[in-house]
Formats: C-alpha cells, structure tokens, sequence
C-alpha cells in the first residue's frame, strides 16, 4: 500500500468510527443495536489493512514498566485532582461498596481496555500518521473523545483532559494496558467525585436524560 492509500484509509478511520459511535450512541442503540458488529469488524479489517502489528497497536509486554511508570505519574496527578475537587464538593468519604465490588471493577476494566483500544490502538494511531505531532494528535484524539461524550457536563472535560493525556503517552510508550487500568481507577474515583446529580451514573448520549438514580 503507498503512502497515499494509506493517508486516505486513516482519514476514513479518523472520520468514520467517532461519526458511526455518535450515530449509535443517540440512535441506533435504541432501534438497531445489533450494529454494534460493526465496530469490531471496521477496527480489524483497519489494523489489517494498515499491517499493523502488537507494537502498533500497543499490545506488548517489553515495555510495560516504563510506560506504566509514566502512567502512574499521570495517574498520580489526576487522580489527587479528582480527590480534592470530591472533597471539596463535600462528597462522602468512602467509595460506595458497588463501585468497588470486583465483579464492577473486573467489567468496568474490560470496557475501558476496549476504549482504549478504540481511542488509541486505531484513532490515535490514524492521527498520528496524519498529523505528525504527538501534542496535536493527542489533542485531536481528547477532543473526539470527549465529543463522543456528549452531553454529560462531568465527562466531557474530564474525558477531554483525560483523552489527551492517555493519548499522549499511548505516542510516547505505545501500551494500552496501563492506560486502560488507570482509565478504570479514575472513572470509579470521578464517579464518586461529583454528584450523582451532575453525572447521572456516568451516562452519556440520550441516556443522559432518562432516569439515573
């Protein structure tokens, strides 16, 4: 494949997969939800077509300690935001027993690996490729992730710092796994940090709007 094909390929994939996520977020979910299958589909078919490889993608072993040391310094950081601004808004002191069961934290992970492989193994991969500077990509990547976030008035700006950051190490140390865990952590400890009023259970899209208690 030339480098034209492939520029071309990862502007569909940069265009294409926050449009169809929108689109099944405040749509289809609720009248055609079998199109998800299109997801897992759309992501293989662009690592094949792209030849990417474990390294690419950012699933890999050989160097999981120095991106995990970086992720928890990032971790470190947001995570004592988080805490202060939980304080500070006078939210109780203790995580509530659901958010911290296993079987939670278990699923809640999976799902955060799958976003990561989503935000950073595919979109930031395409963005990078076009836009050649880490801090832009990372950027561009924060912005569609908070995009796909709408209208939640937490997770947006939190998933837009956030996007950002993860997207900026994914280019620096390429692995997911670190950054899906921290991902995990700080998900459960913003839940706890704001008002079940303001986040509605975390929900996004028209979800957002329906009852949250």
């Amino acid at each position: 494949m030339n480098q034209h094909t492939r520029r071309i390929l990862s502007f569909i994939d940069v265009i294409g997969i926050p449009i169809y996520t929108l689109l099944f977020i405040w749509r289809w979910e609720f009248t055609a939800r079998w199109v998800w299958i299109v997801f897992p589909i759309w992501i293989a078919a662009s690592f094949l077509l792209h030849r990417d490889t474990p390294k690419t993608l950012g699933w890999r072993a050989d160097n999981l300690w120095p991106a995990t040391k970086w992720a928890l310094i990032a971790f470190a950081i947001m995570a004592a935001a988080l805490i202060a601004t939980g304080l500070a808004l006078g939210q109780p002191r203790h995580i509530p027993e659901n958010l911290r069961s296993p079987v939670r934290l278990w699923s809640y992970f999976a799902f955060c690996l799958l976003q990561q492989v989503a935000l950073n193994s595919l979109l930031n991969n395409r963005l990078l490729e076009l836009l050649r500077k880490d801090w832009v990509a990372a950027l561009t990547a924060g912005a569609i992730f908070a995009a796909c976030h709408w209208p939640n008035p937490v997770l947006v700006p939190l998933t837009f710092i956030g996007g950002t950051v993860l997207a900026w190490l994914f280019a620096r140390h390429r692995n997911i796994l670190p950054l899906a865990v921290i991902q995990a952590v700080l998900g459960t400890i913003a839940w706890w940090s704001f008002p079940i009023a303001w986040h509605h259970s975390l929900r996004v899209g028209p979800g957002y709007y329906g009852p949250w208690k």
